[in-house]
């Protein structure tokens, strides 16, 4: 256990050293805080922008509370999993290229710990910088507009981080199964891409998808309740997870040991 920890707190050390504590957490929070800025402020910005044609008249209604942090939520479903496959891609494929990953395993460490070292301290990242970028789409809302319940927040923020974790996860298992960085975050990006767009397009046999989750949150904000089917979908996801962890690690592996 002292030997995970080791290698956790390295690869702690590795993110802060290259600023991804600060760039990245700032990143969601401005994404958290663009939503509900936009939304409360549009007249304004339009107004600034020349306005309308003389005699147009174009009422613009104004958002709920919810439809807010609904919207503000949809961020990090598109430009929020670009940014966990960039900063997650080279986890394990840039040190196997550099040769760091042979100069570690040289010694007494398990690839199950390298490799999940690497995922938790990832995790870590995801999940503070999109509690905070959350947070301050849940603050700005309030402040503007009007306060969700805490509960409801702390609810969809569960459901939505559990999907960011599959995300992570996958760019984890194809960093570890392709040397190259970049090809790792294509592929990723990818996979997710045709696993979210084949859930929407068959989503009336695919209810339990995990790709669901995101919309399943945002039913939890409108309806205060949780979708029948969210459940089932979670438990895939974290099968999922586990399964894709373990794949890592073998493949990890199967690679390490033939070159």
């Amino acid at each position: 256990m002292s030997q995970w920890i080791t290698l956790l707190q390295k690869e702690l050390l590795e993110m802060w050293r290259n600023f991804k504590w600060i760039w990245v957490p700032i990143t969601f929070i401005l994404l958290g805080v663009s939503e509900p800025l936009t939304s409360f402020y549009l007249p304004q910005i339009i107004d600034s922008l020349g306005g309308l044609p003389e005699g147009t008249i174009i009422e613009i209604p104004v958002p709920t509370a919810v439809e807010v942090l609904i919207q503000g939520l949809s961020q990090y479903t598109s430009i929020g999993v670009l940014i966990i496959t960039l900063t997650s891609m080279g986890l394990i494929a840039a040190e196997r290229k550099s040769g760091v990953a042979a100069m570690i395993l040289v010694k007494p460490v398990s690839f199950i710990s390298f490799v999940t070292a690497k995922w938790a301290g990832g995790l870590l990242l995801v999940w503070v910088s999109f509690f905070f970028g959350y947070l301050s789409t849940w603050y700005y809302t309030g402040l503007l507009f009007a306060w969700i319940p805490i509960g409801d927040f702390l609810q969809s923020f569960f459901f939505y981080a559990l999907w960011l974790t599959l995300v992570l996860t996958v760019t984890i298992f194809f960093s570890a199964a392709v040397l190259t960085p970049g090809m790792a975050g294509f592929i990723s990006l990818a996979v997710v891409f045709i696993f979210s767009i084949g859930s929407s397009m068959f989503s009336q046999w695919l209810e339990w998808s995990p790709a669901h989750l995101t919309g399943y949150a945002n039913v939890m904000l409108l309806e205060k309740g949780i979708p029948e089917h969210t459940l089932p979908a979670s438990i895939i996801a974290v099968a999922c997870i586990v399964f894709l962890l373990s794949l890592s690690v073998f493949i990890f592996r199967k690679k390490e040991l033939a070159s």
